[in-house]
């Protein structure tokens, strides 16, 4: 009999050494004469137990966690194929509660399945969503997307609906699809999660929004940064497209529709919809004046709808179950799930997809265990780089975006940095204007010019220069990039400072030298 073991192919995983481990379990059954099946999966987001290996036991896959190649003799000897017990054993996967208490609607698949396999990804729903799109025709689907109330993954949380519609009602010859995978911001990695463990899925989501908006092209942004993600969406495009699932009459449906993958160059500023496009057309990535809207005048001056990864893919489940069926989950206008990834001081650091009106003390305590230090949490910094600080007595905080919004905050792409009290806000505040002073596209003067003024004005507040001038004038640049910017990026630098302002102040008041 030949048994089913799996170990992830996943960034994260293979940075841990899962590759070293796939070649050691290979090796291990062919010295021992056991006869499996390497299954390279993708993650099933529990990043705190990579290399995390699996073996099927007449159905029923027992974990075993934080495996290494030097593990895989023991594990052998001790009868893993068989669940046998073992140090490294954690159990059934499905009694784990970090996963088991999840609402798994858009990341179902990964690390179930063979990402690559045409065959598992059918075997679990997969093309079933264009398929039930070409039977009830593009105006159903738009209603669909449109009343299950999913907003843009990506950060900025725009209604897909509203915005589908508009590029389907905007006359055309020629219309498009741009997926943005330029996952940029600090403790982010759910996109990746997603393109690694389950791309086919993202592939059909696209085919659905191109067959919705009448676009026969899409492309995948993807940042260059993911060289794994990159061979995976590779042939995961191969794959469909020799398969007939990408390209003329797909199935013979009478519908045509093609996927490119575009690699950046770097530039997080690309991140933003109009310099994402700028950089497809070949030019620098550098923001768009608004409007016109993508949706009626995008890519090569054709409506476009661009959504990220985590939009798109969840439209498959959408389409197939309905769009009440998603608008149950959730709180107020924040419907559905999302992909919520734990980063930075954290015991448990992963992926947790969950319905909108959890609190954030919640994902720290319950999924996150606490901070990997043990020390208390300070700060939590959520939405990327240009996230506010929340404090403590903020972490119960509902995670609804008008909720975050009414308290100076965004919920963004869902990425949570966790920090612990040893940590220096004020370097933090630093760090904000530093980084957009890095990043900005230069196209506008507030952002370009008012971020590296920034740097410089907390500089002097940290080494005790005139402290309370210092102050106004940061408050005051604050304003004016939050006002005039044209872009998020110089828009938003403020939140972070603001709120490092408001909650942390202390850590300006000692004097004190500042690093280079």
């Amino acid at each position: 009999m030949t048994t089913r073991v799996f170990v992830p192919r996943e960034t994260s995983a293979v940075s841990v050494g899962a590759d070293e481990v796939a070649i050691a379990i290979a090796r291990e059954a062919k010295k021992s004469g056991e006869s499996i099946e390497l299954v390279r999966n993708g993650s099933w987001g529990a990043t705190w137990l990579e290399p995390m290996v699996e073996v099927d036991v007449g159905g029923v896959r027992i974990v075993y966690g934080n495996v290494t190649d030097k593990d895989v003799a023991g594990l052998f000897a001790s009868g893993f194929l068989t669940g046998g017990e073992h140090a490294k054993r954690v159990g059934p996967l499905m009694e784990i509660p970090y996963l088991i208490k999840q609402d798994r609607w858009t990341f179902f698949r990964c690390g179930l399945i063979d990402p690559l396999s045409i065959d598992d990804f059918r075997k679990t729903q997969g093309f079933n969503a264009i398929e039930k799109a070409f039977e009830i025709g593009a105006e159903k689907v738009i209603e669909t997307v449109t009343a299950s109330g999913l907003r843009g993954r990506g950060g900025a949380g725009f209604p897909a609906g509203i915005k589908w519609r508009t590029a389907a009602e905007t006359p055309a010859q020629q219309k498009y699809i741009a997926c943005n995978a330029d996952e940029g911001d600090s403790g982010t990695f759910s996109d990746r999660l997603l393109m690694e463990g389950d791309p086919l899925c993202l592939i059909e989501g696209m085919m659905i929004a191109g067959f919705a908006v009448g676009a026969n092209k899409g492309y995948i942004y993807l940042r260059s940064e993911y060289p794994l993600t990159h061979s995976i969406l590779e042939r995961a495009i191969a794959n469909a497209r020799e398969s007939g699932w990408l390209g003329e009459n797909i199935q013979g449906s009478g519908f045509d529709f093609d996927i490119e993958l575009h690699l950046g160059a770097g530039s997080y500023v690309c991140g933003e919809e109009t310099a994402m496009l700028e950089s497809l057309e070949g030019r620098k990535g550098i923001v768009r004046y608004k409007p016109p809207l993508p949706a009626i005048e995008g890519l090569f001056g054709k409506p476009t709808v661009v959504n990220n990864v985590v939009t798109l893919a969840s439209v498959p489940n959408i389409v197939n179950l309905g769009g009440e069926r998603y608008a149950s989950f959730g709180v107020e206008r924040s419907k559905g799930t999302l992909a919520f990834q734990l980063a930075g001081n954290i015991k448990r650091g992963g992926m947790v997809e969950k319905a909108f009106g959890l609190t954030l003390r919640e994902l720290i305590d319950d999924w996150g265990g606490g901070t990997a230090s043990g020390r208390p949490v300070r700060a939590v910094q959520v939405g990327g780089p240009l996230g506010a600080y929340l404090p403590d007595e903020q972490l119960d905080t509902v995670l609804d975006y008008e909720a975050f919004s009414a308290i100076g905050a965004m919920i963004g792409h869902g990425g949570i940095v966790v920090f612990d009290d040893t940590v220096n806000m004020a370097d933090q505040a630093r760090f904000a204007m530093e980084f957009c002073a890095i990043e900005s596209c230069g196209k506008c003067t507030p952002c370009r010019i008012g971020s590296t003024r920034g740097v410089e004005v907390i500089d002097r507040m940290i080494a005790g220069v005139d402290r309370e001038a210092n102050y106004d004038l940061l408050v005051e640049l604050c304003d004016t990039m939050e006002d005039a910017s044209l872009c998020a990026m110089g828009g938003m630098t403020p939140y972070p400072v603001r709120s490092v302002l408001k909650y942390f102040a202390e850590d300006f008041a000692s004097p004190r030298g500042v690093d280079a």
